[in-house]
């Protein structure tokens, strides 16, 4: 698909851009994003979330300009807002909200007029939009502090739609939403008809609500019209006939290997006839001569002639080569895991949590069991998984695990940012040899020199992959494995090799998730709706359920990235960021802003 140039778009032309250590992401990069939905896809590093933020104004580039039409709003991946504020303040109407009522208590000050504008059904407005994320029963004088962490991505997508931008950009926006939550944001997405939106996300339902894919690769943007589904049907095509054209490159350069030396051999085969017959014929020494120069000069043409077509064989087989992906999956072998299929591996009686909705939860795990925890925000997921690791104190009941496990959290903090990727393995398996330590990363694909990088360096994907075999191969072999999101900032790729992994792990799974088609992809063998109780239900009970519920919020639970944070400055919606304001048909220059993101950082 060509890169769309229609008249009302997103631009950035000649984008540079390095962070402060010197490290590349944009070299003169242009690309016009045009009206409609907008799926920005690609490997965790390549700088997706670096890209928004040089086009929302958030980072300077090096060079080169970007250009709005009209206004732009702007979802960060994380989200601070102060939770002592109302529901009004943070949509950024609690101004009009006061006006008005100011006005209908009789007071006709100029100035209230003038704050309200021809805004008279704010009001409705605000209700009406925060109702069709599913906060209908929030209303507009709750505070912030009383909605969990999904719910206030939510408020703020409410707050940014209520503006009317004319270019929407959202990083991540689905991490850390239940799945109720994630419905309604999709749904948001699908009946986005007003400008330019711009989605980086890995949830593929997501992103088959776009209109079009805009692949991030080495720097350059490739388009594909549709969703994900036929982004990933035309990858394939390509890739075929990327296969077929090596193939065909390659055997192009065997022949032209074969014709050289079928040259040189008669090359060399005439030189030594032409010096026998002037032997024989007693050839004058300097007819002799020429007669040889002669043959050399043809023989050098001839030769350099095939060497040249050599040449241009191997440059067409290579890039051919550069065109074939090598997306390399994990391969794991941990034969210490398998649990018999009788053997009790986790017992919960009669749980009652310190957070979260669950009173009375009981929960018997046997043999190799793969268990989804599902629920809404606050029902108390992550609690329970931490529960069960020993790290919180039930207020009653029980759980105890009769098998090793390891727990992967959200927050990935299993690994030391200072010790190397072997460093942190060898950390949790003392004892295990050096070179078994390095053939399991080598599975992991983390190989050579890339044993050796500090934790702190890696990308989002790479940091969970090492997380992954830090925690997979750890001593003893873990029989039973606890993750919480673990799909959270891992783009698709990722998501496939972290499945690769989870096939080749014989021993129990229990894994808190939103993500139904990781689920569904893992062989879950049972599912539990974390309510009061752990309640026995199936993927298509909950997808059922998706279809019909309103979304009813349930009670706060802290998630990462989003935590309401006391005494935090206010952020509404659309807040205007000094020298970044979108300027209608101009290259205006992006201003770097703190806290942005630095290399290796999960937002990537």
């Amino acid at each position: 698909m060509a890169n769309p140039t229609p008249s009302t778009s997103l631009t950035c032309t000649g984008l540079s851009f390095q962070w402060p250590d010197g490290t590349p992401v944009f070299d003169g990069l242009s690309v016009t994003v045009p009206r409609g939905r907008t799926g920005l896809v690609g490997a965790n590093g390549t700088g997706k979330s670096t890209l928004l933020r040089l086009l929302a104004g958030r980072l300077r580039p090096a060079g080169g300009s970007v250009t709005v039409p009209g206004s732009l709003a702007y979802l960060p991946q994380n989200i601070t807002l102060d939770t002592t504020v109302r529901v009004d303040a943070a949509l950024g109407i609690a101004g009009r909200r006061a006006a008005l009522r100011a006005i209908e208590s009789g007071d006709v000050a100029e100035e209230h007029f003038e704050t309200v504008g021809d805004d008279w059904d704010v009001e409705e407005r605000a209700l009406a939009t925060l109702g069709a994320l599913g906060l209908d029963g929030i209303g507009l004088d709750r505070t912030v502090g009383e909605m969990s962490g999904g719910e206030t991505v939510l408020l703020r997508l409410a707050a940014l739609l209520l503006e009317h931008p004319d270019v929407l950009l959202l990083d991540e926006p689905t991490n850390n939403l239940d799945l109720f939550a994630r419905r309604r944001l999709s749904d948001a997405v699908d009946s986005w008809r007003s400008g330019v939106l711009v989605v980086v996300s890995h949830d593929r339902e997501l992103l088959e609500r776009v209109d079009r894919i805009a692949e991030l690769r080495s720097g350059e943007v490739n388009w594909y019209g549709g969703g994900y589904s036929a982004y990933e049907d035309a990858l394939a095509v390509q890739q075929e006939a990327a296969g077929r054209m090596l193939k065909a490159a390659e055997a192009d350069v065997r022949r032209q290997q074969r014709e050289l030396a079928e040259t040189q051999t008669k090359l060399a085969r005439r030189r030594r006839q032409d010096s026998k017959l002037d032997a024989q014929r007693r050839a004058p020494r300097i007819v002799a001569g020429a007669r040889k120069r002669a043959s050399q000069e043809s023989a050098g043409r001839l030769r350099g002639l095939h060497e040249e077509r050599l040449n241009d064989a191997r440059e067409r087989r290579e890039e051919a080569a550069n065109a074939i992906r090598d997306d390399a999956e994990i391969r794991v072998s941990l034969p210490g895991t398998a649990v018999p299929a009788g053997r009790s591996v986790l017992t919960v009686e009669e749980l009652c949590l310190p957070h979260g909705r669950l009173a009375r939860g009981g929960l018997h795990v046997h043999g190799p069991e793969r268990i989804a925890l599902v629920g809404r925000n606050g029902s108390g997921k992550t609690t329970l998984l931490r529960t069960l690791t020993g790290e919180l104190e039930p207020v009653s009941g029980r759980a105890v695990a009769h098998v090793p496990l390891r727990f992967l959290p959200q927050r990935l903090d299993v690994l030391d940012d200072e010790l190397s990727v072997a460093a942190n393995v060898a950390r949790m398996a003392p004892g295990v040899p050096d070179n078994e330590i390095r053939a399991q990363l080598a599975r992991f694909l983390f190989r050579g020199a890339r044993a050796e990088q500090p934790a702190g360096t890696l990308s989002g994907g790479e940091r969970f992959r090492a997380a992954l075999a830090a925690t997979m191969l750890a001593a003893p072999a873990p029989q039973l494995l606890l993750l919480d999101e673990p799909t959270n900032n891992l783009d698709v790729p990722s998501v496939r090799q972290l499945t690769g992994a989870l096939a080749a792990y014989q021993g129990a799974l229990v894994v808190a998730s939103h993500d139904l088609p990781f689920l569904e992809s893992i062989g879950i063998t049972r599912w539990l709706l974390v309510d009061e109780e752990l309640v026995e239900t199936s993927g298509d009970e909950v997808r059922a359920l998706l279809e019909t519920s309103g979304g009813e919020p349930a009670g706060a639970e802290e998630v990462p990235g989003t935590e309401a944070v006391p005494g935090a400055k206010e952020v509404s919606g659309t807040e205007a960021i000094p020298g970044t304001e979108a300027v209608p048909g101009t290259g205006r220059p992006p201003t770097e802003l703190p806290g942005d993101e630095m290399p290796g950082s999960v937002g990537e």
